[in-house]
């Protein structure tokens, strides 16, 4: 502990992201980045916002943001939040809207950025087991709870509900706030954006880093009724006036308005998405059923901590937790088609070594 640190800060742990090498001439399959570039038409608003005005804040309201937003999800304005990346959403989330006497729940393998958010605004919580094929069970949050959240897909398994799945979860959980982390829906889960308009209760958090390729540009957003969009604002007013700055907010317009882009490249990365997971599956490896970017895979005879190195050695970087239940999978970001080839060919070279 330092000298000058306030208290608690000793016992914060962190959330520690995947590797952002700066070393050139990898196969870089841990950050589940898409692997296409983003909308021309947003680099070309980017481009166009680079001018003078660059001297003046931005508008703090984000509104030209919140009504692309509003108008894809069929929502009004007062319906949108937006702030730098989800993360910074989810944050605002936990610190406006899950902070309650009773502790909050989520599953035992997610996002482990949750629990950093607890332990930074002190927020009590217990997680619950997902089952024995690593899939939420909807009856297993019928119980007293502060509140829910809950990624659909799931992180890092990429296992998701179903929209009638999670209309259940909020039929039980009427008295306290649900939010949906919805980082990976664009890659063949279903939103539960629609179920706004019945439960006042529903957050559902999205990102523009995933499906649009914009991770560099920092734009996340939530959506639901006003009364909890109105408690978010007042947290990052209260943090941060002006989230979002002019280039992300001219470039995060444009994509979300170049809807044939953002269809094609979904389109890609679940077709690549697709034939990584029967060439894993055909040399012998278990793999979770993936709505997301991503594949979470571990193989019988292969020590999951091992083959990393040994692909690591190979220039190709994957995901692995040392976590309970997991420490056996991997966490791979489904790349171009090229990189998906070189991994599967360093796989095939490294499994037929160890014969």
């Amino acid at each position: 502990m330092q000298p000058f640190w306030s208290t608690g800060v000793a016992g914060l742990k962190p959330y520690t992201p995947g590797e952002q090498p700066v070393i050139t001439g990898l196969v870089k399959l841990n950050t589940n980045e898409n692997p296409y570039p983003p909308s021309p038409a947003a680099l070309a608003a980017i481009r166009a916002a680079t001018d003078a005005d660059l001297r003046l804040y931005p508008d703090p309201e984000s509104r030209q943001l919140k009504k692309a937003i509003a108008d894809l999800n069929q929502l009004a304005v007062d319906n949108v939040f937006v702030g730098n990346g989800s993360d910074e959403v989810l944050a605002h989330a936990f610190r406006a809207l899950l902070k309650h006497e009773l502790p909050i729940l989520f599953p035992d393998i997610t996002y482990s950025f949750y629990p950093v958010y607890c332990g930074l605004y002190d927020i009590a919580f217990a997680t619950v087991a997902l089952d024995q094929d690593f899939q939420v069970r909807v009856a297993d949050y019928a119980r007293p709870n502060g509140a829910i959240v809950l990624p659909n897909p799931n992180a890092p398994t990429g296992c998701a509900l179903g929209l009638a799945e999670i209309r259940r979860l909020l039929e039980i959980n009427t008295g306290s706030v649900v939010v949906i982390d919805e980082a990976y829906v664009d890659f063949g889960a279903q939103t539960c954006v629609p179920l706004i308009h019945e439960f006042p209760n529903l957050l559902v958090i999205q990102t523009l880093s995933k499906s649009r390729s914009l991770a560099g540009l920092r734009v996340g957003f939530a959506l639901g009724h006003p009364a909890l969009i109105e408690a978010l604002e007042r947290v990052k007013g209260s943090f941060n006036s002006y989230p979002i700055d002019q280039l992300a907010s001219a470039g995060a317009v444009a994509a979300l308005h170049d809807q044939a882009y953002f269809e094609q490249c979904c389109s890609r990365v679940i077709a690549s998405r697709n034939w990584l997971t029967g060439e894993l599956t055909s040399l012998g490896f278990d793999v979770l059923p993936s709505c997301a970017n991503f594949i979470f895979a571990r193989h019988p005879r292969q020590d999951g901590a091992a083959l990393l190195a040994a692909l690591r050695a190979r220039k190709i970087l994957l995901r692995h937790f040392r976590l309970p239940r997991i420490e056996q999978f991997l966490r791979i970001s489904v790349g171009s088609d090229e990189e998906c080839r070189v991994l599967v060919s360093a796989l095939r070279d490294i499994l037929v070594a160890e014969v």
